[in-house]
């Protein structure tokens, strides 16, 4: 059984459905939940499922690669960013290769890059009179938004949206497929070594 990392900054929903979805099934479980906010909800609703959590400093992330420890010593194969607004560091991208994704609330290439997350992305949509979007899953590289696109899902806009009303329909598209496509993409992986926490 493969083991995934979910990193999210915020109240952690996607993680949550995530959690759940593999909560039955045999291919992978969600075996961490780590957080750059240590008063994110996703911590709360993780602990809710006996999920182990994991706060971190920007120090941690970046320079001294504690975080890169947690992932080898809890032997994870895949990364998953759900509302996680940092960008991953070499080393994470380096000992994981093709093994870290990320869900964008738009139609990427569009409304992607640093700043755009959340409510700014569905404004910028509907302020653009947009007539269509949607979600991204990406492969995650050392820029914003800018990984191989894995898939697609569109949704209508309405000219009577708002921000929420948009981010709703928005959310449930990426509760409907994203954790399929997590778990297509981790039925598909091969074996690879993890590094100890010292070789890391």
């Amino acid at each position: 059984m493969r083991n995934i990392a979910v990193f999210a900054s915020g109240s952690g929903t996607n993680a949550e459905n995530i959690i759940t979805y593999f909560s039955n099934r045999n291919s992978a479980k969600v075996s961490l939940v780590l957080s750059n906010n240590r008063q994110a909800m996703v911590l709360k609703r993780a602990e809710a499922h006996n999920i182990r959590t994991v706060f971190f400093e920007r120090k941690e992330f970046y320079v001294t690669g504690k975080v890169l420890r947690y992932l080898t010593l809890y032997k994870i194969d895949f990364i998953v960013l759900a509302g996680f607004l940092w960008l991953v560091p070499e080393n994470i991208i380096d000992q994981y290769p093709g093994r870290i994704i990320n869900i964008h609330p738009a139609l990427l290439p569009a409304y992607g890059g640093k700043g755009m997350y959340g409510d700014t992305v569905h404004k910028g949509v509907i302020a653009n009179k947009d007539k269509e979007s949607g979600i991204t899953v990406h492969y995650v590289n050392k820029l914003y938004d800018t990984g191989d696109v894995i898939f697609q899902e569109r949704c209508k806009v309405d000219p009577s949206d708002t921000p929420e009303s948009l981010a709703a329909r928005v959310h449930a598209l990426e509760y409907l497929h994203f954790p399929k496509i997590i778990e297509d993409l981790v039925e598909k992986l091969p074996d690879f070594l993890i590094k100890s926490p010292e070789e890391a």
